[in-house]
């Protein structure tokens, strides 16, 4: 039983919302893409063309209307988004798009973060977290370069959005994590 029982669509942003804001964070979210529901309480997906424009017109948005914030919790654009079939799978996957962002984290401070929806009791964030550190530490040592985990004012964060079977992941270096408080990878 890989696959949620409700098609999600494809998507690269995770939107999350504050309490009864998901109609309004939906019409508000519509202006930036192609937004959608997901059978997951106050979680919205999106596919946007450009990520990059994405977070610039986001960012402009939050300047100019200080109260986005209090509607939408958190907007996570992945870099990078695949299907998984099962934890196997999704382990396979996301170490593979971990690795790749590996020459970027020589000798610099970071930790995984995930955050769950859907595989309930099978896909543990706390393990998989740890599952991604270990081989991105395992590498780095590696290449002569290690890396060290640090939550605390970290170099970078490896956010990593599950819908489903479906996950998206994006590496965020701490200036972004400052620039964009949208973010709110923790």
């Amino acid at each position: 039983m890989g696959r949620h029982s409700t098609q999600i669509p494809d998507w690269n942003v995770v939107v999350s919302i504050h309490g009864d804001n998901y109609v309004h964070a939906k019409r508000i979210m519509a202006q930036f893409g192609e937004v959608s529901g997901t059978g997951y309480y106050n979680v919205l997906v999106m596919r946007v063309s450009d990520i990059g424009a994405f977070l610039h017109r986001l960012e402009r948005l939050v300047e100019t209307a200080p109260d986005f914030l209090q509607i939408v919790a958190r907007v996570l654009p992945a870099q990078i988004t695949f299907d998984f079939e099962d934890v196997d799978d999704f382990e396979r996957r996301a170490r593979e798009a971990a690795l790749a962002w590996a020459p970027q984290l020589l000798d610099k401070t970071f930790y995984v973060r995930l955050h769950r929806r859907g595989y309930k009791g099978r896909l543990l964030s706390p393990v998989e977290e740890r599952f991604l550190d270990e081989a991105l530490l395992r590498d780095l040592d590696a290449r002569g370069h290690p890396g060290r985990i640090r939550f605390a004012d970290s170099d970078a964060v490896i956010d990593v959005e599950t819908v489903g079977s479906r996950a998206g992941m994006a590496l965020w270096r701490r200036e972004d994590l400052h620039r964009y408080p949208f973010l709110r990878i923790n």
